[in-house]
């Protein structure tokens, strides 16, 4: 059992379920507020449990970020690995049943879209757990993604939903979701704030590229409605070749299965000089390569708001985004993959220039709302 704190109360435990990138980020916000959090004697205490269903596994992708966030070591690893989506979502499920059931936490703590989080949610409400959602009502609108099904299903089963936006407050409202939905703001704004200083002291990421501020772009491409369909993957990169050549170089981290994907592609698509393929990056390098860049190409919905939370201006590799306001504001321009189509949002990007940085994520003290709340409510049960 749980020791009690010094003011006689077991400590609540707090579940938090992740298996990517970006929510090994959020993870660690939440992680650091519950260390503020416990700091203070009047306090009830929380145990952060890390449950880490192995979605990402590579370490490039996974174990860096553990070490450079300096988040724990995950009390459960459930080494799921990759495969089909209905696979790998249904080992997750029955791992985490195994893992929940074996001892319940008092909550269960969702981030985003992915998989981790459809499957930390089902498990959660299978069992009858409390289930906690963050970057809640987040909508694209297109429900042949993958993560717009997740979110959405995630979002019905919560017992708190915490927006990052007022648009996403207004996307619940509409389907009837109004009650424990707080406007928290985003967990991922607190990280960037956190971190963008140090990550330009700490990473070499240019110098080793041998880049310029202002003088290169930075291109990521993961999204699986781009990465299997071969002739959107040869579009998006006859694009980017294209702007390497006419403009300034392309720095592109491959995703594993990008990089699966290419090897159907004919070398001579992305054999531009200009064009540098690298390795998946570490967070710091990654912030600083966006903090330098010129412009932002992506399918990736958080590197969309991480550009706009820089001033950078982004060319999405999609027709749609759950991050709207992005584009409301006039920082994010939606392409899609036709060369035409990337070309033309290109070009009015790099006449925007570099912008503000958009103000609509919050004060940076979203995970401290976050901790906050959880613990008062459980608590008070």
């Amino acid at each position: 059992m749980p020791r009690k704190t010094d003011n006689g109360r077991r400590p609540i435990r707090l579940a938090s379920v992740v298996g990517a990138r970006p929510q090994f980020i959020k993870a660690a916000a939440i992680s650091r507020a519950v260390e503020r959090h416990n700091a203070s004697p009047k306090n009830q205490m929380i145990e952060d449990i890390l449950i880490h269903t192995g979605q990402h596994y590579d370490n490039a992708l996974s174990g860096v970020f553990f070490e450079e966030l300096r988040l724990p070591v995950p009390r459960f690893n459930l080494g799921v690995g990759s495969g089909p989506q209905g696979l790998q979502t249904a080992r997750m499920l029955m791992r985490l049943e195994t893992v929940l059931r074996r001892d319940p936490p008092d909550a269960v703590l969702v981030h985003g879209d992915t998989n981790s989080t459809l499957a930390g949610a089902l498990a959660a409400a299978k069992l009858g757990l409390p289930l906690a959602h963050a970057e809640a009502g987040l909508r694209s609108r297109n429900k042949t993604m993958p993560e717009e099904i997740n979110r959405i299903l995630a979002d019905r089963l919560s017992d708190w939903l915490f927006c990052p936006t007022t648009a996403a407050v207004r996307n619940l409202a509409g389907e009837g979701l109004r009650k424990n939905v707080r406007l928290v703001g985003d967990v991922m704004y607190d990280v960037f704030l956190t971190h963008r200083k140090e990550a330009k002291g700490r990473s070499r990421i240019l110098k080793t590229l041998d880049l310029q501020p202002r003088r290169y772009a930075l291109a990521t491409v993961h999204r699986q409605e781009n990465t299997d369909d071969p002739a959107k993957l040869a579009d998006i990169i006859l694009s980017l070749g294209r702007v390497a050549q006419g403009r300034f170089p392309v720095v592109f981290p491959l995703h594993p299965r990008t990089r699966r994907a290419m090897r159907g592609i004919a070398s001579s698509v992305w054999a531009s000089p200009g064009l540098l393929l690298v390795d998946p990056l570490p967070y710091f390098d990654m912030l600083a390569l966006l903090d330098g860049a010129r412009l932002v190409l992506t399918d990736s919905g958080g590197l969309q708001k991480e550009a706009a939370f820089a001033g950078v201006p982004c060319v999405t590799l999609r027709r749609e985004t759950e991050w709207t306001e992005t584009v409301r504001a006039g920082r994010n321009r939606l392409a899609g993959t036709a060369p035409a189509r990337v070309a033309a949002a290109v070009s009015r990007a790099l006449r925007d220039g570099r912008l503000p940085p958009l103000r609509l994520y919050g004060r940076g003290d979203a995970a401290d709302r976050i901790v906050r709340i959880l613990a008062r409510e459980i608590g008070a049960h």
